[in-house]
């Protein structure tokens, strides 16, 4: 999931909860959400291959 920062940036979080924290992991922050989507797209095919 993206989520818009209060500084403008766009953060990736995981869908699951990590287990140490119970909170999404945080998986990069981004300048535009279209850059935050792109990773999105890389992470979900590297999952799967």
């Amino acid at each position: 999931m993206i989520r818009k920062l209060k500084d403008g940036k766009y953060r990736l979080y995981s869908r699951k909860k990590d287990e140490k924290t119970g909170k999404p992991r945080n998986l990069g922050t981004f300048d535009t959400r279209e850059a935050a989507e792109k990773h999105e797209r890389e992470v979900q095919y590297f999952k799967r291959h």
